[in-house]
């Protein structure tokens, strides 16, 4: 090792306050910053008004009184399996996707965004609340691509409307992308959209008339779940992450 790679070993990384509470899990980034301004945030036992202050973990901070502790971010994919809740906890007691997920004790991670608990595939977790609140903020307009199984084969003036946009009651759904999944029948269909809003493909093709029996998410952002198996889970890769980050 040289000198100059020792010296770097000895820097410490600095971010701003805001960002700080967010990947503590605090909140996220934006709520952080209201926080903040509020006077609830205190740096080594001062209050700090200001964002974008520089903090380290070698600061003392405490929000609302209570000292936090930047968490080493945790970046998980799941191909959730059909009948668990996108939640941390659910009141009706039924079984959610972090109960599925081995971690230690004392950390916690968030789904990014919802499936419906009949929907299946790709889903991501994080402690990181700002790359989750980006994700999934509709504005980021994330690629998502979707096998849809029908109750029954679908006619082709229905694959054109999908592509030429469909009018809901919060506005019009258009797909980028649809096409047959070869087989013996016609009833399983790709779709591929960038709409964020809730359960946008079960309503597109339910404005249609056509029930949608199977739901699952092959692919978010590029992520796929190749090799992963129901239910299985793993951390993304560093390449997978940088590639995420890199739509905000």
């Amino acid at each position: 090792m040289t000198k100059k790679s020792e010296k770097n070993t000895l820097i410490v990384e600095s971010m701003p306050l805001n960002k700080y509470i967010a990947q503590a899990g605090i909140c996220s980034r934006r709520n952080a910053v209201e926080l903040i301004k509020d006077g609830h945030v205190k740096v080594n036992g001062k209050v700090v008004k200001e964002p974008g202050f520089k903090v380290t973990s070698d600061h003392s901070v405490k929000v609302k009184n209570r000292l936090i502790q930047k968490e080493e971010p945790i970046y998980v994919l799941m191909n959730k399996p059909r009948g668990v809740v996108t939640t941390v906890a659910d009141e009706k007691g039924r079984r959610a996707v972090v109960d599925l997920i081995k971690l230690p004790q004392k950390q916690r991670i968030y789904p990014v965004g919802r499936l419906d608990i009949n929907t299946t595939g790709v889903l991501l977790l994080t402690n990181d609340g700002y790359f989750a609140q980006n994700l999934a903020h509709p504005s980021k307009r994330i690629t998502k691509v979707y096998d849809v199984t029908i109750h029954k084969d679908i006619y082709p003036e229905a694959l054109d409307q999908l592509k030429k946009g469909i009018r809901l009651e919060d506005g019009i759904a258009v797909a980028d992308e649809v096409y047959l999944i070869p087989g013996p029948k016609k009833n399983k269909i790709r779709v591929t959209l960038h709409s964020g809003k809730n359960r946008i493909v079960r309503r597109m093709f339910e404005h249609m008339g056509l029930i949608v029996e199977k739901l699952d998410r092959v692919s978010f952002g590029g992520i796929t779940k190749r090799g992963l198996a129901r239910g299985e889970s793993r951390s993304l890769t560093k390449r997978e992450i940088e590639r995420l980050k890199k739509v905000y």
